[in-house]
Parts: structure tokens; C-alpha cells; sequence
């Protein structure tokens, strides 16, 4: 862990004053060097993302697919989101926009005397382990991040912009981050609140989401791999993943065409298997939404297209 935290921070020093810096001096932000140095953290992570998902999760792709590739266009919108998200354009915005809100009442909260709790020192040495803190918090931040899905396909309100994830028909690797933005705000700042309470440190912060996006990549990819009887209830596989997408199934209450489904875990099938909603069926069904098959609702195939679109539906307008 040392090593690799140390080699990281070579990375991120080098990418800065090479890049970064020069870069912000040019624009007039001068005052901003802190955080774009931590930004250049999360650059670096989105790069390294990209490069595992290209030269590993793509291999596997073609080694095993579960269907064949016959719409390019809608992948290439997915790669965007992709590029959007792990390359932190997103996060660029919400610096300027929501981040000053947060900072905002986080002092408010400190000031007004609300406690952190910190989550690694509940327990005597846990915090003199680093990788025993990384499981700590992925733990804890995954069994948030369930019931944070559970409410995308409990609300309608909600579901109206989580949709979109769901009407991809051809899903592959790329489609993690095809979400709408505002979908994607509000999770955000569910799990940033969370971090808030429990204290999480931000060099443990930026691992947890990173090894959570790889990991996610991976369960979307366009791949037949399941882990077996006892690994595919260890860790969530891209069969697992994949019925969650099925039509009718993954998202829809039994039998009664509502809202509901299953597998909603994002790392670990514990909670799933835990609060009844886990399907272990070894099947590898088409993706998508019912009514975007059988009614012809409209989705959208372009960026703005698909976000647009999710708007009017957040107002029951499409």
C-alpha cells in the first residue's frame, strides 16, 4: 500500500507542475492551486480507469460477449459520459456550483457543534492499517450506496431520471456513467454527506470510489462471467449485474409490472441476499426498460437528447 500510495503521489506531482499549474496560472486562478491539485488526483485516477477499462475489461469483452455489437452510436454516447465523469469535467462543475453550498453548511453544522464520527478509530488499531480502513469504508459506503439504488427504483420521481441508466440496449464497459446528470447530483451529494459524518480521509475517499467505479465498469461490460456458486455471492459479477438490467425483471416488482426488482447491490450481493431482493438466476437476458420495448418511449440517443428527455419525464411531461 505504501508503494503504490507513494508512486500515486509521484504522479500527481509530476502531472500538476507540468500540466496542471501552468494551466491554471494561464486562466487567472492562481487562487485555486490547492484544489486543482486535488484535482489532478482525480484526473490521474479517471486516467488510469480508462486505461484498465481499454486494455483489460475490453479484452474480455471480446473474448466473451454476451450478445454482438450492433449499435455503435448509442456506445459512443456512453463513452462520453464515461469521459465526462472520470475525467472530471463533472466534478470541475459542481466545484463551482454545488461544492460552496456543501462548504457552506458543513461549517454551519461544525460550528453549531455536530460531532464526525470517525468510523476508523471506533475500533483500536484499525486506523494503523490502511487496507483494513479501505475495506472499513467500502463496507459502509456500499451498504449506503444499496439502499441510495433502492431509492432510484422505489420513487417514481426518481426512477423518471435512473431510467435512463436502464434503456441502454446494448451495454458494455462504458455504460456505468450514462445517468443523468441530476440522477447523479443527487447521489453525489447523499455519499458526500455520508463521508461528511463518518470522517472518511481523502486519500481513503478517492480509493473507495475509484475501486467502486473499476469494479462497476466491469459488471456492465458486454461479458458472459459469472464467478460461480460461492464467488458469485462474495462479490457482484456481470451476470449478476446484467439481470438487473433485464427487461422485467431487474427493476420491476414481481408479477405486477411496478416499480422494485432486483440485484441492487453495487459491490457486494450481501445486502441483496440480506433484505430478499438478490435473483441468482444463471440467465443473460436482453437490456433495457419495459415501455421503452413494448411502447416505443422515447429515450433518447444523443447526450442532450437524453437529458432533456429526462427532465420532461421528471415533470411528467414524456
Amino acid at each position: 500500500m505504501d508503494w503504490l500510495g507513494d508512486a500515486f503521489l509521484t504522479a500527481q506531482q509530476w502531472l500538476f507542475e507540468a500540466v496542471v499549474q501552468p494551466l491554471v496560472y494561464a486562466l487567472g486562478l492562481g487562487g485555486l492551486l490547492e484544489d486543482a491539485y486535488v484535482g489532478t488526483g482525480w484526473l490521474l485516477v479517471g486516467l488510469a480507469q480508462i486505461l484498465v477499462l481499454v486494455l483489460v475489461i475490453g479484452a474480455l469483452q471480446r473474448w466473451r460477449p454476451v450478445e454482438p455489437v450492433t449499435d455503435r452510436s448509442t456506445i459512443r454516447t456512453d463513452i462520453l459520459y464515461t469521459l465526462i465523469h472520470r475525467l472530471g469535467v463533472f466534478r470541475v462543475a459542481l466545484f463551482f456550483t454545488v461544492d460552496p453550498l456543501f462548504d457552506d453548511l458543513f461549517g454551519q453544522l461544525r460550528v453549531a457543534g455536530l460531532p464526525t464520527l470517525h468510523l476508523g478509530e471506533l475500533w483500536p488499531g484499525v486506523t494503523d492499517v490502511p487496507w483494513l480502513n479501505f475495506v472499513l469504508y467500502l463496507v459502509v459506503f456500499d451498504f449506503a450506496d444499496y439502499w441510495i439504488h433502492r431509492g432510484q427504483h422505489a420513487f417514481n420521481w426518481w426512477w423518471s431520471l435512473h431510467s435512463l441508466h436502464h434503456a441502454q440496449r446494448q451495454m458494455t464497459m462504458w455504460s456505468d456513467n450514462r445517468n443523468h446528470l441530476l440522477d447523479d447530483l443527487l447521489r453525489d451529494a447523499l455519499v458526500v454527506v455520508l463521508a461528511q459524518i463518518i470522517g472518511v480521509p481523502p486519500g481513503q475517499f478517492v480509493a473507495v470510489v475509484a475501486f467502486t467505479q473499476l469494479s462497476e465498469s466491469l459488471q456492465h461490460a458486454n461479458l458472459r462471467l459469472w464467478y460461480g456458486p460461492v464467488g458469485e455471492r462474495l462479490w457482484i459479477s456481470p451476470r449478476f449485474h446484467r439481470l438487473h438490467h433485464s427487461i422485467g425483471i431487474g427493476h420491476e416488482a414481481a408479477g405486477r409490472g411496478t416499480l422494485g426488482g432486483h440485484n441492487f447491490g453495487v459491490l457486494l450481493p450481501w445486502w441483496d441476499m440480506l433484505f430478499g431482493t438478490a435473483n441468482f438466476e444463471h440467465r443473460y437476458d436482453a437490456t433495457g426498460v419495459r415501455d421503452q420495448v413494448e411502447q416505443g418511449r422515447d429515450y433518447g440517443r444523443g447526450f442532450w437528447a437524453q437529458q432533456w428527455l429526462g427532465l420532461k419525464r421528471l415533470v411528467g411531461r414524456a
